[in-house]
């Protein structure tokens, strides 16, 4: 029998409460569900307004894996649900969920999923309010390198004005954040490649800019596409589908300058690391979503 649940008077139906779904470290489905309840204080604001992409993997991490715009059959008729256009070029519409509580957080969750978001909110597609820059290495670089780009980059925005945070992929490299006030996905598209390509000409041994596998090896990859309103990237807080249940998680500058080898290991964040730091440091991203830290892109 399927339990029944009530989370802040909405019924749920939680399934499969006992199934492995990380089998390298037995991680279950009720764990997972019991990080995204604790995790609630600060995943939510990152999700909040936010049209979700469903990265899903209910047969667990090593199962099939299969991406998911669409509002999914069943969705409670209490879940928000945006119109929002399906790209610049295609002027129909299409129909996301949005998690704006509890709730739909849980509800969610249950489907078994990466959380991903557009750097845009539901009520101005196309319209960022953030710039992300994510930091992929080829082997054999690896965090160390990305920590070195990530400082790198890091300046180079300063020097323009602009804040960064930064957070683990929860996969092998790093993401960069940076609050807008507000500039067309294309403008923040186009400065975040101005970005890249400086970089790879300050440090072409070690940064490339496109995407090829065949110049990639032994540097970090800066993907600025994400910045694309069409395109959305793994949402702070976020497990992942790896072999660990690792999350794309916040970390300090300070960590980030350890290259990997201070008391972090490898910079790698696991869901019960991940809440032990929420309690230990409080949401290192709150400027990120609550507008304090928000500037303008530079030359708009």
């Amino acid at each position: 029998m399927t339990p029944i649940t009530h989370v802040e008077g909405r019924r749920l139906a939680l399934s499969n409460l006992d199934k492995i779904l990380y089998p390298a470290t037995g991680f279950t489905k009720g764990e997972v569900l019991h990080y995204y309840a604790s995790m609630a204080p600060v995943l939510l604001p990152q999700l909040r307004d936010r049209p979700l992409s469903f990265l899903r993997y209910p047969d667990g991490a090593e199962g099939e894996t299969f991406f998911a715009k669409n509002v999914p059959p069943g969705t409670p008729d209490w879940v928000r649900v945006a119109t929002v256009p399906r790209s610049a070029r295609d002027t129909t519409s299409a129909r996301q969920v949005v998690v704006d509580d509890l709730p739909s957080l849980m509800w969610a969750a249950n489907l078994v999923t990466e959380f991903h978001t557009p750097q845009w909110r539901a009520e101005d597609p196309g319209e960022a309010d953030r710039l992300v820059l994510d930091l992929d290495p080829g082997a054999p670089a690896g965090i160390a390198e990305c920590c070195e780009v990530a400082l790198l980059l890091r300046e180079r925005l300063a020097a323009d004005g602009l804040t960064a945070w930064v957070k683990t992929s929860g996969s092998k490299g790093l993401h960069l954040l940076v609050p807008l006030t507000g500039a067309p996905s294309r403008a923040v598209t186009a400065y975040a490649k101005e970005l890249a390509l400086a970089a790879t000409r300050e440090a072409p041994e070690l940064v490339v800019h496109r995407m090829a596998k065949r110049l990639r090896a032994g540097k970090v990859f800066v993907d600025f596409s994400q910045n694309s309103a069409s395109k959305t990237t793994a949402t702070p807080y976020t497990l992942r589908a790896r072999p660990h249940p690792t999350v794309s998680a916040p970390l300090t500058w300070e960590e980030v300058a350890t290259r990997g080898e201070g008391p972090l290991p490898g910079l790698r964040i696991e869901a019960s690391e991940a809440l032990a730091r929420v309690e230990r440091h409080g949401d290192l991203l709150a400027p990120l979503s609550d507008g304090r830290a928000a500037a303008p892109l530079p030359g708009s």
